[in-house]
C-alpha cells in the first residue's frame, strides 16, 4: 500500500446526531482488553487507531451531552473523520425494532439510549480480530492481538497515549514469521487463516460497499478457508453493523442469551429459536443483553487457558 504523507495538522469535526449517542458503549465491541494497543479510554476521551484506505490514523472522541468532538491525525485523518457518523451508529435504524414483548431487553434499551451498532467499514481488520479469537479464551485472543499488533504495527500518529499502535497492513501480517505467531500464542491453524485472508484483503474490503452485512457478505467472508459462520458473524457485526448476525458457535453466547431470556442455559439451536421473533434485529437483542451488564450464573466447566509459547 502506498499512502500519502501525513501532515502535522489535525482534522476536526463535531458529531451532533440529534439523538443520544454513547461513544463507549457503541465502540465497546472493538476493544480487545485493557491492553489493546489500538484503543484506549482515558480522561482525554476515547482513542482509536485505524489503518484506513488513505493510511494510518489516530482518532480521539470526546463525549459531551449533545455532541461528540472528534479529532484525527495521520495520513488517514480525513477518512477517519468522515467515518465517525457510521462508527457511532449513524444509519443503524432501530425504529422498527419492537421489543415490548421482551421486558429484559426493553429495560436494557431504556437504560442505554445511546447504544448503536458500530460500522467501521474496515473489514480486514475486523476479520483478523475474529480469526485470532477462534476456539480460544478471550484472554488468549487478547494477548495474541496485543503482542502481534504492538510488535508488527506502526506507531500511532499524533498525540496518542503511549503504546498505541496502528494494525499492520495485509502485507505486514503476511510477513510475520511463524515463530512470532508461536510466541504470541497463536496456533498454526489461526495464523494460516490470517495468511489466506491477507491474499484477498482488498476484495473483502469492498464488501463494506454492499450494505450492512447479510448473506452475500457472509458468503464472501466464508469463501476463505478457515472462516466459518462464527468468524463471519463477528466480523460483520463490527465492520458492517449487521443487525441480524448473532455469533452462532460462541462458547458462552447461547447460554447467556438463554439465561437472560428464559432463565436457563440453551444451545445454539434453541438460542436461534428464542431470537426468531426478532429476525432482522437478532444482533441488536444480543447487544442489549451484553450492554446491560447481564452475566450468566458462574458455575460449570471453564475453558483452560493454554500457553504454548514455551514449547
Amino acid at each position: 500500500m502506498n499512502f500519502a504523507l501525513a501532515t502535522d495538522e489535525p482534522v476536526r469535526t463535531r458529531f451532533a446526531p440529534g439523538r443520544p449517542v454513547d461513544v463507549r458503549a457503541t465502540l465497546q465491541p472493538l476493544k480487545r482488553g485493557a491492553g489493546d494497543p489500538t484503543m484506549r479510554v482515558d480522561a482525554s476521551g476515547t482513542w482509536r487507531t485505524m489503518l484506513t484506505p488513505a493510511g494510518p490514523a489516530t482518532l480521539n472522541l470526546v463525549q459531551h451531552r449533545s455532541h461528540v468532538d472528534c479529532t484525527a491525525w495521520g495520513a488517514g485523518a480525513e477518512w477517519a473523520i468522515e467515518s465517525v457518523p457510521e462508527l457511532l451508529g449513524e444509519g443503524d435504524d432501530w425504529d422498527d425494532f419492537d421489543i415490548s414483548a421482551l421486558p429484559f431487553a426493553a429495560e436494557a434499551q431504556r437504560q442505554n439510549p445511546g447504544l448503536r451498532l458500530t460500522r467501521t467499514k474496515l473489514v480486514f481488520e475486523a476479520l483478523v480480530m475474529a480469526i485470532l479469537e477462534q476456539k480460544v479464551t478471550g484472554i488468549e485472543a487478547k494477548r495474541g492481538w496485543r503482542i502481534l499488533v504492538t510488535k508488527h504495527g506502526s506507531p500511532a500518529p499524533g498525540p496518542a497515549p503511549s503504546g498505541m499502535r496502528v494494525v499492520p497492513t495485509p502485507k505486514g501480517w503476511a510477513q510475520i514469521p511463524s515463530w512470532e505467531w508461536h510466541r504470541a500464542g497463536v496456533g498454526p491453524q489461526r495464523s494460516a487463516t490470517v495468511m489466506r485472508a491477507t491474499q484477498v484483503a482488498a476484495s473483502i474490503g469492498r464488501t463494506a460497499d454492499w450494505g450492512r452485512g447479510g448473506a452475500r457478505v457472509e458468503s464472501a467472508l466464508r469463501s476463505i478457508v478457515g472462516v466459518g459462520v462464527w468468524t463471519a458473524a463477528e466480523t460483520m457485526q463490527r465492520s458492517h453493523a449487521d443487525p441480524d448476525s448473532p455469533s452462532v458457535g460462541d462458547y458462552h453466547l447461547a447460554a447467556v442469551v438463554g439465561w437472560a431470556l428464559i432463565g436457563e442455559p440453551v444451545d445454539d439451536e434453541r438460542m436461534l429459536e428464542l431470537l426468531e421473533p426478532w429476525r432482522g434485529h437478532r444482533q441488536r437483542v444480543v447487544r442489549l443483553i451484553t450492554a446491560s451488564g447481564f452475566r450468566k450464573p458462574m458455575f460449570g466447566p471453564r475453558m483452560t487457558i493454554q500457553d504454548h509459547r514455551g514449547y
